[in-house]
């Protein structure tokens, strides 16, 4: 008979809270949230399946991980970088401390500013109980940060974040970001997920919260690149207050299975939304990609942006949610999802799905699935250019919609290199 998630990890779960110096409160949130995983289920994707993947069940989340700091560093005065529980880097300009913005590890959140991080964290964006992966994440975190930006503070330089997967060896990864906007501040955020080693089979169960208050504006950008070998649940979900902004531009360039669950909640009156993703898949690679936006105040915005190329015997899945619940009246809600495969094996999808429960809105979607356009391969190719990188250059074309949207030079630039990086790889299996 197979043991429960309880049975197996509560003990090492309380031993690393308490090896951590957690309040008693996090402790027992924890142990709340592992009773709970037993009996809560899996969330569900209109034509995703990803259930055969192990994310509900972990092995070795509390293992050690081998720390490894030989890469390059951006140039910035914000920047944490963390292997696990392990911080090697964590710097914050001190002009941003003085004003009162907090940046650090989630532990060093947890001691510090204990009542600000009980306040928001799984309390605002998300709840403990909104699935089992979100229940195991809390109960299982083994690497987490906290980003805090008082009220009318305007931070004028990115503040930065890079996190390292351990794939050496046997230990399953378990993230959790907070990122809590305060009322009528500004700050912008990038994070990079990486993979160190090709060694093992392990999942990744990632979280991110991020609060948007009344009159913020919070841009968020992410770059992901898990290895081949771990299975990735990436959940990653917004609050939006009264007239607040959330713009999320997120590129996966993942190697490994991943299902990105995204969404966004307009809250307040007035609020508003986009969310750009550009994805690329190779290989035999699975990837599911749900993206919603629940209109509840008035006047709200909510546009979505998707588009995904993929190689080889790969699969993408688009799901676009835009969803006007009743009374938010004035709101919009529109969204695109194209996808490009470039082999005859490749699978593809994209599904628009709009629920619109109130007369007094606009809402609109487009979505398509096709194949490179021949033409343009054959007018690049009759003026010398190989066939490989005139495919690159017809894809660079169709994912330049999308980036071009993203308003931080440093995040498109970056992302451009990862999508070649990713293509030429691709071209090459």
């Amino acid at each position: 008979m197979r043991s429960s998630i309880k049975d197996d990890f509560m003990d090492d779960t309380i031993a690393f809270s308490k090896n951590h110096e957690e309040p008693l409160w996090f402790q027992k949130m924890r142990e709340e949230a592992l009773n709970h995983a037993t009996e809560l289920q899996l969330p569900i994707f209109e034509k995703i399946s990803y259930r055969g993947w192990r994310l509900d069940h972990p092995k070795a989340p509390f293992a050690e991980a081998n720390t490894d700091n030989s890469f390059d560093l951006p140039e910035t005065n914000n920047l944490l970088v963390q292997n696990g529980d392990q911080t090697l880097v964590n710097k914050l300009d001190p002009k941003l401390s003085e004003q009162g913005v907090i940046f650090t590890d989630i532990w060093t959140a947890l001691k510090d500013y204990p009542e600000l991080v009980q306040k928001y964290f799984l309390a605002t964006a998300l709840k403990p109980a909104e699935n089992k992966l979100v229940a195991l994440n809390l109960a299982l975190m083994n690497g987490g940060a906290f980003l805090y930006v008082p009220k009318n503070v305007k931070v004028d330089q990115s503040i930065q974040s890079i996190y390292l997967q351990d794939n050496s060896q046997q230990k399953d990864y378990v993230h959790h970001v907070l990122v809590v906007a305060d009322q009528g501040s500004e700050v912008t955020y990038l994070e990079n997920f990486l993979s160190q080693g090709d060694q093992a089979d392990n999942i990744a169960n990632i979280v991110v919260e991020v609060v948007a208050a009344a009159n913020s504006r919070v841009h968020f950008s992410a770059l992901d690149q898990f290895g081949q070998h771990v299975s990735t649940y990436i959940n990653r979900h917004g609050y939006v207050g009264d007239n607040a902004r959330l713009d999320w531009a997120i590129g996966l360039m993942n190697d490994s299975q991943v299902v990105g669950d995204f969404g966004t909640d307009l809250r307040g009156e007035g609020g508003h939304s986009e969310a750009k993703v550009v994805a690329i898949t190779t290989g035999e690679q699975v990837s599911g990609i749900d993206t919603k936006i629940t209109n509840y105040g008035q006047h709200t915005i909510g546009h979505i942006l998707q588009h995904g190329v993929i190689l080889q015997s790969s699969s993408l899945t688009f799901n676009g949610v835009g969803h006007i619940v009743k009374g938010a009246r004035g709101s919009d809600a529109q969204q695109e999802s194209r996808v490009l495969m470039l082999s005859r094996t490749a699978r593809g999808d994209a599904n628009p799905i709009l629920l619109i429960d109130e007369n007094d809105v606009t809402a609109g979607h487009a979505a398509s699935v096709g194949r490179v356009n021949e033409e343009q391969m054959y007018y690049l190719m009759s003026r010398g250019i190989d066939q490989e990188t005139a495919q690159r250059l017809v894809i660079r074309g169709f994912l330049s919609s999308v980036i071009t949207e993203i308003p931080e030079k440093e995040v498109r630039v970056r992302l451009t290199d990862m999508i070649e990086r990713k293509l030429i790889n691709g071209q090459q299996k």
